[in-house]
């Protein structure tokens, strides 16, 4: 996957949350997205050299990025993680903020993607983070 359409994935994976997240929010979303990166490491390594990992990303978090940010942190030698769940986080007049929570499993093999079957690569859309006591059908605040 080449940087274009990693980007490319990522702005159409924040849509799809984004429309996701309106069921769900009484908060008016914008399209101006900003992202947290939150880096893991790969634990179950299998011992082959299948995957780039980088064990100096252990408990990485990275704030208010652009688009464009993350894809400069996340595609590596030409690889990107091979899931990374995308979900809104947070809503401000100017902003829709959204998690990234990424695999510390890094490839170029598009048959690794977790959700490459969906047409959305490495991205799993996730909903909003639901409240305490959260009644189906009941929008609530972000």
């Amino acid at each position: 996957m080449t940087k274009h359409e990693f980007l490319f994935h990522l702005n159409g994976a924040s849509f799809v949350a984004f429309k996701f997240a309106e069921k769900f929010v009484k908060n008016k979303l914008v399209t101006d997205f900003k992202y947290n990166l939150i880096l893991t490491v790969a634990s179950n390594i299998d011992g082959s050299n299948k995957f780039d990992i980088f064990p100096e990303d252990n408990d990485i978090i990275k704030l208010d990025l652009t688009d464009n940010e993350v894809v400069d942190i996340l595609y590596r030698n030409n690889k990107i993680p091979v899931w990374i769940d995308i979900s809104v986080l947070k809503s401000s007049r100017k902003t829709t903020t959204f998690n990234l929570l990424c695999s510390g499993k890094y490839t170029d093999d598009k048959n690794e993607y977790y959700y490459n079957d969906n047409g959305s690569g490495p991205f799993g859309v996730k909903g909003p983070k639901f409240p305490i006591n959260y009644k189906e059908g009941k929008k609530f605040r972000l």
